[in-house]
């Protein structure tokens, strides 16, 4: 999977669908590509389905062997017969004939892991999915979704930023790393405010950034991309945003700069774990 993904939470709308900024959308994803990142995630739930349905506007001028595409089914749909619908009515929005990579957006604490798990193997045994993974799930709800899965899971999309450690701190990075299950990051730079920033905490990745060259945003994606077993997910419908972005990749925070900002940023609030996400990106 690409270092760098774009995400496509608000394109399309939120929870509902919204067509006021269609143009905006097609021209973001349109751009990411064009720029050079070739995974595109994106969910049921964004838009209510119309975030994949300007996906699948946006790849049809691109080569699809050359794109990863990552989509999720809700946690609202997590009953055997609904995941099958789920991911057809995806592949019909996407206008692909098999998902790279299909999720379990979050868990559902009224529905048996073992119900969906099955739903998700009988998509990658009749072709419709090529790997299946998770999202927001913490190692012991990994642990118990693969026990049920007789294909791999390969991935667990998760908040993880130099500020958002919960998943770090209970253990389930370090799970994901010994059962090779790459980790994706979602809002994954944490800089600015409405991220709980702790006060004095951007002028140590703007200081940084001096040192390298680069901004507070790169400096603060490169800490994340450099995480073993991590790669990030990016959003913006600014294609200067996109090429700020994009200036994480090629170069790497050494060592002592590295344990620097792990000791300037304390552990932050993130999502709570192994319950129903906020589905934010």
């Amino acid at each position: 999977m690409p270092v760098l993904g774009l995400g496509t939470w608000e394109i399309g709308g939120r929870y509902e669908a919204d067509n006021s900024r269609d143009k905006e959308g097609l021209e973001a994803i349109t751009s990411a590509i064009k720029l050079g990142i070739t995974h595109i995630d994106t969910a049921e739930a964004y838009g209510n389905g119309h975030a994949e349905e300007l996906v699948g506007q946006a790849i049809k001028g691109f080569h699809r062997q050359s794109l990863f595409i990552t989509t999720k089914v809700s946690w609202e749909h997590l009953r055997h017969d609904q995941v099958i619908a789920a991911c057809k009515g995806s592949l019909q929005r996407l206008g692909i004939e098999q998902i790279d990579l299909y999720l379990v957006h979050g868990p559902d604490e009224n529905v048996p892991l073992a119900e969906t798990m099955k739903a998700m193997d009988k998509m990658v045994d009749e072709g419709l999915v090529k790997n299946i993974g998770v999202s927001n799930f913490d190692s012991a709800l990994i642990e118990e979704a693969q026990s049920y899965a007789a294909h791999k899971i390969v991935n667990n999309q998760i908040h993880y930023s130099l500020y958002a450690r919960a998943y770090e701190d209970n253990g389930t990075l370090e799970y994901c790393r010994k059962n090779n299950i790459l980790i994706s990051a979602y809002r994954p730079w944490g800089v600015g405010k409405s991220f709980g920033m702790p006060e004095g905490a951007l002028p140590v990745l703007e200081n940084l950034g001096k040192k390298y060259q680069k901004t507070a945003v790169q400096v603060a994606l490169n800490w994340a991309i450099n995480q073993d077993g991590v790669v990030a997910l990016i959003k913006s419908s600014n294609p200067d945003h996109l090429k700020e972005n994009l200036g994480a990749l090629g170069w790497q925070l050494d060592a002592e700069d590295m344990e620097e900002l792990n000791k300037n940023f304390a552990r932050g609030e993130t999502m709570n774990v192994a319950t129903k996400p906020t589905v934010r990106k």
